[in-house]
């Protein structure tokens, strides 16, 4: 089953892609949808429950699919891309520390995994500024400024639903008595 993606990670993938789907479009009718980044608080919550593949995956189609479907994020300037990059980095990476390590604190994982993608984002900003002529230290300053309560936001909420869920829902091989 090492290359195969799971019918569980298949579930997950799908629950929480469907959730990035449709909390932005909720979070945009009180127009609050910018500052809070919905899209990202389910996707980073997969990471915590799923293989690196598939969550990484899941990151990097997400943005894309609501881009093509509802025009947010859009592809110009590339938003769209940008975040599809910088969804799939962190999310890939959290799901291959939480692999590696499942006993880590999740904010140990979480903070630094927010912080790289953040940083990748405004790099991502800053040099399509400077392609298209905009002032770029200014357009990367605003991006990054302007995604603050959005990560303090996946900072709180996300490692609540990834101990919930792994509360609530345990693994097949838990359920048969396999590991402590």
């Amino acid at each position: 089953m090492k290359g195969r993606i799971s019918p569980r990670d298949l579930a997950y993938c799908g629950l929480f892609g469907a959730a990035a789907l449709l909390l932005p479009v909720l979070f945009h009718l009180v127009h609050l949808g910018h500052a809070f980044m919905p899209m990202y608080l389910p996707l980073v919550a997969l990471g915590f429950f799923v293989r690196p593949a598939p969550a990484a995956v899941t990151g990097v189609l997400t943005p894309l699919l609501s881009g093509a479907l509802t025009g947010m994020p859009p592809f110009y300037p590339p938003i769209a891309p940008s975040m599809a990059i910088e969804l799939g980095l962190m999310v890939g990476l959290i799901a291959l520390v939480k692999q590696r390590w499942p006993r880590i604190n999740d904010w140990i994982v979480l903070l630094p995994a927010l912080l790289l993608g953040r940083a990748v984002y405004v790099g991502l900003v800053y040099a399509f500024s400077l392609f298209i002529h905009l002032p770029a230290p200014f357009m990367a300053g605003l991006s990054l400024l302007s995604g603050w309560p959005g990560l303090i936001l996946m900072a709180i909420v996300v490692p609540i639903v990834a101990r919930v869920g792994r509360s609530v829902v345990r693994s097949p091989a838990a359920q048969e008595g396999k590991t402590p």
